[in-house]
């Protein structure tokens, strides 16, 4: 027989979680079909409210090369900088 004790089960192998994904799909789906013209009316307004979010997420390198007194760039960690 095989006396190792196993540990305790993650959550997402439960009976719980598989139902509570089940429903969750369930009411996802419902609500989609529901919600249609709602949903699809915001799509425009997300995707123009995503640009100023990348560039101010995603262009937070820029302007950071700050030179030294001895003129020399210091090193930022960019590595399209580091190539040339």
């Amino acid at each position: 027989m095989n006396d190792m004790q196993q540990g305790p089960h993650p959550f997402w192998k439960s009976r719980s979680a598989i139902a509570l994904v089940g429903f969750g799909a369930i009411s996802v789906f419902l609500l989609f079909s529901e919600h249609r013209a709602h949903f699809l009316g915001v799509l425009p307004y997300l995707l123009l409210l995503s640009c100023p979010f990348m560039h101010l997420f995603m262009h937070h390198g820029h302007g950071a090369h700050m030179q030294s007194q001895s003129g020399e760039k210091k090193d930022t960690g960019d590595s399209h900088e580091r190539n040339k």
